[in-house]
């Protein structure tokens, strides 16, 4: 099992519960993410439901800025990877 680095956290909104995320890779809904900080796995989730510039969206990809919902706090810095 390899994770492929997908993104980085540039913003966590606490009392939204959402990350902002800059992607260096495709993301869609469903797929499965694990957070990573200072080489240390913070948390696993699957995607539930992104956003970009404030529309739905059932994928994003490489470039794009999304908010993602998230179940914990995620820091701002994390890495994100694609957990396949």
């Amino acid at each position: 099992m390899t994770d492929l680095k997908i993104g980085i956290i540039k913003h966590y909104y606490d009392k939204l519960g959402v990350a902002v995320l800059e992607l260096s890779g495709d993301l869609g809904v469903g797929d499965k993410i694990k957070f990573v900080r200072g080489g240390e796995d913070l948390f696993t989730q699957e995607v539930k439901s992104m956003q970009v510039e404030h529309e739905q969206k059932e994928s994003a990809k490489k470039g794009d800025i999304v908010g993602l919902k998230v179940d914990t706090e995620a820091k701002e810095g994390a890495e994100v990877y694609k957990v396949t």
